[in-house]
């Protein structure tokens, strides 16, 4: 995926989840940051970050905050991305395949499903921007919703269907992937029993610019 209008900025601040305060060109501006986690490890004072510009003058700000420099990384951080992401892949490992976005099924909206070669696949998409040594965790908050998630998967197998949980690391020259289970530990056991129900659980990294996200290559998963 491809973003148009980035400009550079350098973060000051982050007053609510919504919001950021930012410098661009010698001005302080106050952004929309497209993330509401935490990302305390990411947003220090003083990083340079890379904002979307928007001429809408219907809009509040003029400026979304969709990246940061983590060392020598750009880590994107726009919650948005990884679905975008994924279909973009998708559509070329699955070729021909039939792919729908948000798609629900009882109690629970799936982030994509899939048709391919007879299989039904419903796939939940989970973006990953927290990262210690190379090794990548999610989530870096509670997430009661995304346990609700995986347990629709596992409902989905036990019903003849495919599922798989797909974990978008939004950054490239990882090691590996493991829940939080510091942060969350029922989310990393809803995704031991995600795979044991027979749930295919997925990591992959991305290629990230200041301006693009491409989904990589695949990251050893450790539960």
């Amino acid at each position: 995926m491809k973003y148009t209008n980035i400009v550079q900025g350098t973060f000051v601040s982050r007053p609510n989840r919504f919001i950021a305060k930012v410098i661009i060109d010698g001005t302080e501006h106050t952004v929309h940051v497209k993330n509401t986690g935490r990302c305390k490890e990411l947003l220090i004072p003083g990083v340079t970050v890379y904002l979307q510009h928007s001429d809408n003058p219907a809009r509040k700000t003029a400026y979304d905050l969709i990246a940061v420099q983590k060392g020598e990384r750009v880590v994107n951080m726009d919650s948005q991305a990884p679905n975008t992401a994924f279909r973009e892949w998708a559509a070329i490992n699955y070729p021909g395949a039939v792919i729908r976005r948000e798609t629900t099924y009882k109690d629970s909206r799936f982030d994509c499903y899939l048709e391919y070669n007879g299989e039904k696949i419903f796939t939940e998409v989970k973006g990953v921007t927290l990262e210690e040594n190379g090794h990548v965790r999610f989530p870096d908050a509670p997430t009661e919703r995304g346990i609700k998630h995986i347990h629709g998967l596992i409902d989905r197998v036990k019903n003849g269907y495919k599922a798989q949980v797909f974990f978008v690391i939004q950054m490239e020259n990882v090691l590996s992937f493991s829940p939080n289970y510091d942060t969350h530990a029922r989310f990393g056991q809803a995704l031991k029993d995600a795979r044991d129900a027979g749930v295919d659980i997925l990591a992959y990294s991305c290629v990230v610019t200041p301006d693009t996200m491409v989904i990589d290559k695949p990251v050893p998963v450790i539960l």
